[in-house]
């Protein structure tokens, strides 16, 4: 399974699952935000191309507050990631950029020492 996102409009990130392999009957999937499931997710077939389905999320205004959301497309039954999309709002967002570009230097920083000492080590 294939899943393209097309827009987000109104309020509802849409998108085209493609379907291939011998499971192509309509899938069933979910869409979480921290860890819980959204509700009203719609999944219909697409009469213009076979093995697509046309999805559906409306995104809940109560989930959207300053900083960042990411909401986790995936099957219902297995779990199988399937995709994600991510909502920014609000003017924080620059500090938190910041933040997280600090913490990713600090760990390459520590894994280029370890790595180092790894090939002393083993010299």
């Amino acid at each position: 399974m294939e899943l393209a996102k097309t827009r987000i409009r109104a309020g509802v990130w849409e998108g085209v699952l493609t379907v291939s392999g011998p499971h192509r009957s309509l899938p069933q999937i979910e869409v979480l935000h921290l860890e819980t499931p959204l509700e009203g997710v719609l999944v219909t077939a697409d009469d213009s191309t076979p093995d697509s389905y046309q999805v559906k999320v409306p995104i809940p205004s109560a989930l959207l507050s300053d900083g960042v959301q990411t909401f986790l497309i995936r099957t219902a039954g297995d779990g199988q990631t399937l995709g994600s999309f991510t909502i920014v709002t609000g003017e924080p967002l620059e500090d938190d950029i910041r933040a997280e570009m600090d913490l990713l230097r600090a760990e390459l920083d520590m894994l280029k020492k370890a790595f180092r000492r790894h090939c002393l080590e083993t010299m």
